[in-house]
């Protein structure tokens, strides 16, 4: 991976969600450009002068450039790919299916063409589906087509368990596997407060209460938001994986990747434990699981396979 003062980390998509991926990027100094682009002509170019008078006071070095041109993309190291409709209340992700898919399909086209060797992290939804035809349309090795998942879903269910026990969130550890949507997989065996076993700390009823909330974190925020989706912890996500990949951190992280065997899969993504690093997924890591949790990973393969089918329907792939 190239050094700071030569990265450029392109973020794709200049609504909520990329625009603080943008300043997520710029105040950590992951490169020294961070490239925002749009359809939308002025919005990019103005949230990039924002980000960029904010410099002095925040004190990070990395320029913002906001563009509507994708040669201003060229060589990128890291592509965050965000553009895309988001939920209103009653959608699925599912409902994003076809849309969000021309998107993602405009948008690995010019990536593919002007920046083939770049790591690229989907955040678009639906997600699971989304990684999977971006990674068909570029045709790059699938250790370096991502999709953040897991890091989001594992984070919400970090808080719901702060909230439950009253621990330090930064003591908080938590896992959650498969498809992000409603056949995701949290893993009560695998969360912990500072080596505790959550199960020790509180009942059994509790934890399911916490896990099936986890589940419909994204759609409760849709809910409560009324006119748009979740945009913070899904950009902290996405940007703790960049992060990752760029400083060659070799951090275990939960996001979707594409199965060669691993857990029993084959060819489909899903979230799963990952050590990612300069050369985008270093490995996957099989944990051991219990039998509801082979079972219910069995069904969020199912639910990502059938929108990928949808996708071929629609001519996608």
């Amino acid at each position: 991976m190239a050094s700071i003062q030569s990265r450029k980390v392109t973020v794709v998509g200049a609504g909520f969600v990329g625009s603080t991926c943008a300043q997520l990027a710029a105040f950590k100094n992951l490169a020294s450009e961070v490239v925002l682009i749009d359809v939308l002509e002025g919005r990019p170019q103005g949230i990039a002068l924002d980000l960029n008078q904010s410099a002095a006071v925040e004190g990070f070095q990395a320029r913002v450039i906001g563009t509507n041109d994708p040669a201003d993309t060229a060589d990128s190291d890291v592509v965050i790919m965000t553009a895309g409709r988001p939920r209103k209340p009653g959608m699925s992700r599912s409902d994003l299916l076809e849309v969000n898919g021309r998107i993602v399909a405009t948008v690995a086209e010019y990536v593919r063409r002007l920046s083939p060797e770049a790591i690229v992290i989907v955040v678009t939804n639906p997600l699971d589906s989304m990684v999977s035809l971006m990674r068909h349309c570029l045709g790059f090795p699938a250790r370096r087509v991502i999709g953040m998942a897991g890091v989001l879903d594992s984070s919400r269910f970090c808080w719901f368990i702060r909230e439950e026990t009253g621990a330090a969130v930064q003591d908080v550890n938590a896992m959650v596997l498969g498809a992000h949507g409603d056949s995701m997989v949290p893993m009560p065996n695998y969360c912990t407060v500072n080596g505790v076993q959550v199960a020790d700390l509180v009942k059994a009823d509790r934890m399911d209460a916490m896990a099936d909330r986890t589940r419909h974190g994204g759609a409760e925020i849709v809910g409560l938001l009324k006119t748009g989706s979740a945009w913070y912890a899904p950009a902290s996500s996405a940007v703790a994986m960049a992060e990752s990949i760029l400083n060659d951190a070799q951090r275990l992280m939960p996001c979707a990747c594409l199965m060669n065997g691993e857990f029993g899969f084959e060819g489909v993504y899903m979230g799963v434990p990952a050590i990612l690093g300069s050369e985008g997924v270093q490995r996957i890591v099989e944990v051991p699981l219990t039998a509801e949790a082979r079972a219910q990973l069995q069904k969020t393969a199912g639910a990502v396979q059938n929108d990928v089918e949808a996708l071929r329907d629609l001519g996608l792939m």
